[in-house]
């Protein structure tokens, strides 16, 4: 099975169609490369690119400028997270199509709950993905 839970206990021994159920409080937040950005993995595919995370901004965190491969998907569940289109605020909701660029910040902080069938393409280093 390539779909996993990072640092989930107990379910190394669970079987192939078993329910995973994940105590998100004790899953370590995850410092990208970004400064102020953390991920609590949920759910990821690595061979896919399938992820579902708790994105956690710090008060001024941003993420430069990058493209969304595929879908996105993003529930605000705290603070606000903006781009030059809008603000989602807490209880809203945004999702952005493959192929859409931009740049998101959060001015007083965020957590947000992430939905990506691939991972985002970066342009600050020529390209890359998000690195946990």
């Amino acid at each position: 099975m390539t779909i996993t839970t990072p640092n989930a206990k107990g379910h190394e021994h669970l079987g192939v169609l078993a329910s995973r159920y994940v105590d998100v409080a004790s899953l370590p937040w995850v410092p990208t490369r970004f400064k102020g950005v953390d991920l609590k993995i949920l759910m990821e595919d690595k061979a896919t690119g399938l992820m579902t995370a708790l994105t956690r901004f710090a008060p001024g965190a941003s993420l430069p400028d990058h493209e969304h491969t595929e879908l996105e998907q993003s529930y605000v569940l705290e603070g606000s997270l903006a781009d030059d289109e809008g603000v989602a605020t807490v209880g809203n909701y945004v999702w952005r199509p493959a192929g859409s660029r931009h740049d998101a910040h959060s001015p007083a902080g965020a957590i947000v709950l992430s939905f990506f069938l691939k991972p985002n393409k970066f342009f600050d280093m020529g390209g890359g993905h998000i690195e946990k």
